[in-house]
């Protein structure tokens, strides 16, 4: 068969459903080669907007999304997605076209090494030399993607090596099994937090993939620990648990720091310091820590490890649990939950303490009193990066993991629109909302149009301040409040959603958010919901929480 024809092949053994991308002249074959297969090819408007969509469809599938650009701009169109992809443990296969190896070696158009660009922000890059590799290099590219830590892998296909006729077939592909917990550790792991004054669970990233989280439940049930988690570790343990002390990861005060202030041992699970490093919450790297992940510690001065469980998370969550019940059966839980519930009160009250302001602009934390009120436990919110991002990663709290996408590992605008069209395909019976800041938006606004043209059942609200807010916010700390001219203008959001075909609304009014924001969840495909934000409460909050009494 000609080469194209064998990489679908390969795809399709892959179990591969559908690829996001913008195709060029230089994967012409590999798209002729998709039209006779299974495969569905969403076509984008721009390569990272695909990349994104790539993303989400993986961290919710745990299978690889995968996304397709052709070479020289389209593969550099592609970057920020796949480094989102790679620092943010989604799986995701990156296929991207090249020149024909005969030009390759001198200077030719739109040549350049874009293996070489994107071996650092992946953890696999190869080109295909030999036609008669391509089934190797795809199992390889998937292994390593979908492996713990999951994350991106690039393959390059050369025009010429696509057109070549060859004779060899897909591989199959096999599961690989996770070593299990070593029973050592899981015992020097149980000891330690028996022997504990005041244990504290934090849950990272990794705690919202696979069975982690219901066996991370389970071990705040036997131990009485309190769990806190990243804005990554969303719903890892639902916000209503007795046990749920909610969400850290601003850089600064907070009342959940007072937890740590008393914890004496640490028991972090799935936690890359990547989220939020540990010297905001182990300040004096004082803390017995019990690191659990899929693999060895990171090494930082402020996270010194007392013991390490590596293994597959759930597994190791689920042998500590068993040496638990073993070692103090008739005594569990071991510690009192009841001892956190003033903290919790306290943080509860806090985050709902605006809930019903009327004053317009809208405040922050009453749009997403709002959205939370009218989203199902199993919806998902997906956060862009800006100030949206940080009353999101506070107020917004979960029920399910996985129903809060937030880009935080490498933190990038424009991710939440594509990325909403990436979680209709993977959730189509979830409903789908996209939370983004008027600079973040405008940066994919492009993809709308997919979204129309796929009739994606996403609503993506915009909040309006026209300003850079995130930055605005952080120069106004760093800098007595004093900013850089950080002003633009906006289109009309209404306008723009009729000129994309789509439903549009731009709310005037607090009163009038709710009843817009219920009847857009309930409308059969994309809407744009603009609302004008109240971004003088970044200050507002950044001087409440800095007069809290902690115990540090």
């Amino acid at each position: 068969m000609k080469a194209s024809d064998l990489f679908v092949r390969c795809l399709e053994a892959e179990g591969v459903e559908r690829i996001f991308g913008v195709p060029g002249e230089e994967n012409a074959d590999l798209m002729i080669s998709l039209k006779s297969s299974k495969i569905e090819f969403v076509l984008c408007r721009h390569e990272q907007a695909a990349a994104f969509m790539a993303d989400t469809y993986g961290r919710l599938t745990g299978k690889a999304g995968v996304c397709l650009a052709t070479l020289g701009p389209g593969a550099t169109n592609l970057v920020t997605g796949v480094a989102d992809a790679n620092m943010d443990r989604a799986p995701l296969v990156a296929i991207i076209g090249q020149g024909s190896t005969a030009r390759l070696h001198k200077e030719s158009h739109q040549n350049m090494d874009a293996i070489a660009m994107f071996e650092p922000i992946s953890k696999w890059a190869r080109s295909i030399s030999n036609e008669s590799v391509i089934p190797e290099i795809i199992r390889k590219a998937f292994k390593l993607a979908t492996e713990e830590k999951p994350g991106a892998t690039v393959i390059e296909l050369p025009e010429d090596i696509a057109k070549r006729d060859v004779t060899t077939l897909p591989m199959v592909p096999t599961v690989t099994r996770r070593p299990a917990a070593d029973w050592k550790a899981v015992k020097q792991a149980v000891d330690l937090i028996a022997s504990a004054k005041s244990p504290l669970i934090l849950a990272g990233n990794g705690t919202v993939r696979k069975r982690a989280a219901r066996q991370l439940e389970r071990l705040a049930q036997k131990t009485g620990a309190p769990v806190v988690n990243t804005f990554m570790g969303k719903g890892a343990i639902p916000m209503d648990s007795p046990h749920s002390l909610y969400t850290i990861g601003l850089q600064g005060k907070d009342h959940v720091l007072n937890a740590f202030a008393e914890a004496d041992v640490v028991i972090s699970a799935g936690y890359d310091l990547v989220e939020y490093a540990p010297s905001f919450w182990n300040p004096d790297g004082d803390k017995k820590i019990v690191h659990i992940d899929f693999t060895p510690a990171e090494v930082d001065a402020d996270y010194p490890v007392s013991v390490e469980v590596v293994s597959d998370l759930a597994d190791a969550l689920w042998s500590i649990n068993e040496r638990l019940n073993l070692d103090h059966e008739g005594s569990l839980p071991l510690f009192d939950i009841g001892k956190w519930q003033e903290l919790k009160e306290t943080i509860w009250n806090d985050l709902t303490a605006e809930k019903n302001d009327v004053g317009f602009p809208m405040k922050p934390q009453r749009i997403l009193n709002d959205i939370r009120s009218a989203m199902g436990p199993k919806d998902i919110l997906l956060s862009d990066v800006g100030a949206h991002k940080m009353w999101i990663s506070r107020y917004y709290q979960c029920q399910e993991p996985n129903t809060c996408l937030i880009s935080n590992g490498f933190c990038t605008m424009g991710f939440a629109l594509p990325g909403a069209i990436g979680a209709t395909y993977a959730r189509p019976d979830s409903k789908v909302v996209a939370v983004c800041g008027d600079a973040g938006f405008l940066m994919n606004v492009q993809d709308l149009e997919t979204a129309a043209r796929v009739n994606a059942d996403i609503v993506c609200v915009v909040w309006l301040d026209g300003e850079y807010g995130l930055i605005k916010w952080k120069q106004q700390n760093h800098f007595n409040g004093e900013h850089s001219d950080l002003a633009f203008s906006n289109p009309d959001m209404e306008m723009l959603a009729k000129s994309f075909g789509i439903k549009g609304k731009h709310v005037k009014s607090a009163v009038d958010f709710g009843p817009a924001f219920e009847e857009a969840l309930a409308h059969k495909g994309p809407v744009l919901l603009a609302v004008d934000v109240d971004y003088r409460e970044n200050v507002a909050l950044t001087k409440r929480l800095g007069d809290i009494e902690l115990v540090l």
